[in-house]
């Protein structure tokens, strides 16, 4: 009789997937639209120099539409990311910044990091040919409008990518230097994801503190 194997992963950054509510992805699509739509607001809220996209528009959301709309989901979530993570509870949690990126044919954003202790993306469009199965899976077309999480080097019984083909409602939540990557893709359609970066408690964060 075999013996149960219990494959662990006691190793790497956690992530954690989880979906968006479709009333929260109306409300950030419907403030977007509204700056987009306004020349002033447009370029009061252009957050393209922060970033390192090489994509068309990065919009960073007002501050009132955070406070209202998704300081509390946010919080919910990274709260419950924590606790099943490290078994501890945060009580800080503050955002610093929360933008949307517009991504359309040929545009990507380039391996990079992020600050504060916890990030996010999560998408509110995405070309529906990118969700075409069987064109997806081709091999020249499998990464074209994905995001890649990269930490360390690949080896025996340790993979050091982790690629994600995001739908509509899909969220992840991630440590401020885990290294990603969104690939360009061929559409007339408009890729549509908001990041946030927030810090939590200094003492859950900061492992190199001694207690």
């Amino acid at each position: 009789m075999t013996n149960n194997v219990n494959v662990l992963a006691p190793f790497g950054p956690r992530i954690a997937r989880l979906k968006i509510p479709k009333n929260l992805i109306h409300k950030i699509n419907k403030e977007i639209d509204r700056i987009v739509d306004n020349q002033n607001l447009s370029k009061k809220f252009d957050y393209s120099k922060e970033l390192v996209g090489q994509v068309s528009q990065e919009i960073q959301l007002p501050k009132n539409f955070i406070n209202k709309n998704l300081k509390n989901f946010l919080f919910k979530v990274t709260k419950s990311y924590i606790e099943k993570s490290v078994n501890k509870k945060i009580t800080k949690f503050k955002i610093n910044n929360v933008w949307v990126v517009r991504q359309f044919e040929n545009e990507y954003n380039p391996i990079h990091y992020h600050d504060g202790h916890i990030s996010g993306v999560g998408y509110l469009k995405i070309p529906k040919s990118l969700s075409d199965e069987k064109r997806s899976h081709k091999q020249n077309l499998k990464t074209h409008g994905t995001i890649d999480f990269i930490h360390g080097s690949r080896a025996f019984l340790n993979k050091s990518i982790y690629n994600h083909q995001p739908k509509v409602a899909d969220m992840i939540l991630f440590p401020n230097y885990l290294m990603h990557t969104a690939y360009p893709f061929q559409s007339g359609e408009e890729r549509r994801s908001f990041s946030f970066n927030a810090e939590i408690d200094q003492k859950i964060a900061n492992v190199f503190k001694h207690e």
